[in-house]
Parts: structure tokens; C-alpha cells; sequence
């Protein structure tokens, strides 16, 4: 029997950090939650068991990679305390999509945020299908 293979997606932000999880075994991402900080992804992917991360890389416009120092902080400290392989995925326009496709409440940036995650995830999970 083949292993199923678990998934977080990570939209990050300077506030909030939005959720997203998906697995092998249905490959479609699903808004999960958002959350404050490291510690609380930490304690998620204990309880998701997950085995793969995957983060929303906040690539300019123009390609150029995002020079953002809290943003390489979080991302040193998610491969050093994380405890799984972390996968960078250009998140521009992840944002833009959640706001296109998103029955939230349009003022509640938390829905978006999770809501982004779960494009992120998805773009990469369709990705990895085609490869």
C-alpha cells in the first residue's frame, strides 16, 4: 500500500501567516486556518502529520527574488525547526486569486490569507502532476 503523503501550504505575511493542507492520496487543497506565528505551524505540522511543506516564495514582479529579511528569517527558521522538506513556490498573484475566488467576507484578510495557501498549494500540486 502506497504511503499518503500529507501537505501544509504556507501563504506568509508580516501579520498573519495563512494555512492550507492537501494529500497524496486526493491532491486538492483546502484553506485550513491562519495563524500568528512559527510556533503555531510548528504545533500544525505535528498534528497534520505533515510531511512536505510547502511556502509561498514573494517573488517581485519582475522574477527577482523578494529581499524581504523577515520574510528569508522565517524561512531559515521553518527549515531549521520544521522538521520536513520545505518547498518554495512563487506566490505572486496568490493573493489577487483569493480575493477572485473567495466567498469570505471581503473584509476578513484571515480568509484571504488561508485562502492564498490553498492556491499556492494547488498550483504546486498541479505542478507536480504534469511533471
Amino acid at each position: 500500500m502506497k504511503k499518503i503523503i500529507k501537505y501544509l501550504g504556507i501563504d506568509w505575511g508580516e501579520k498573519r501567516l495563512g494555512l492550507a493542507t492537501a494529500d497524496s492520496e486526493v491532491n486538492l487543497a483546502l484553506p485550513l486556518q491562519t495563524v500568528a506565528n512559527l510556533a503555531e505551524i510548528l504545533d500544525i505540522i505535528q498534528e497534520e502529520e505533515t510531511d512536505i511543506i510547502i511556502l509561498g516564495d514573494p517573488q517581485k514582479m519582475s522574477g527577482a527574488d523578494s529581499d524581504n529579511p523577515n520574510w528569508q528569517h522565517f524561512y531559515e527558521e521553518l527549515k531549521r525547526r520544521g522538521g520536513r522538506r520545505v518547498e518554495l513556490y512563487d506566490e505572486r498573484l496568490s493573493s489577487l486569486a483569493a480575493d477572485a475566488v473567495s466567498r469570505a467576507d471581503p473584509d476578513s484578510a484571515a480568509g484571504r490569507d488561508a485562502m492564498a495557501a490553498s492556491i499556492i498549494l494547488q498550483d504546486w500540486l498541479d505542478r507536480q502532476a504534469q511533471a
